[in-house]
């Protein structure tokens, strides 16, 4: 599992760890039921106090990204396909405000905007 901290970003740095590990949980980078490191050893490799990555991971629990089997570590969660496709929503809305204005100051009007999402929706991925 790869994490990079940026101390300079202004996020808190539960929060970087708690969005990269989710982001390689959602494409697939981080399989379900895999065996996540420690608390203690991953805080100890980020150079970071184990009371942060504890909240990270508490918080990747509480949203379903995560479980803990005592004794055992801390788990990639089984897939929660609606818990996936929200999170989907969410990007393809934050995607959207940064759209709407870019649209807005060229001109683009709904009709536009339609017709550039069906042919980039035609085009392969």
């Amino acid at each position: 599992m790869q994490l990079f901290i940026d101390n300079k970003s202004g996020a808190p740095i539960y929060d970087q760890i708690y969005t990269q590990i989710k982001q390689q949980i959602l494409n697939g980078t981080l399989q379900e039921n895999q065996l996540l490191p420690s608390i203690r050893g991953l805080a100890k490799d980020l150079r970071i106090s184990f009371i942060t990555t504890k909240r990270a991971y508490e918080e990747l629990e509480k949203d379903g990204y995560l479980y803990t089997v005592p004794g055992k570590g801390c788990y990639v969660a089984p897939k929660n396909a609606e818990l996936q496709r929200e999170e989907l929503l969410k990007q393809i809305e934050q995607h959207f405000e940064q759209i709407l204005p870019l649209a807005a100051a060229c001109g683009l009007g709904t009709e536009e905007l339609v017709e550039m999402l069906r042919l980039t929706m035609e085009e392969p991925l």
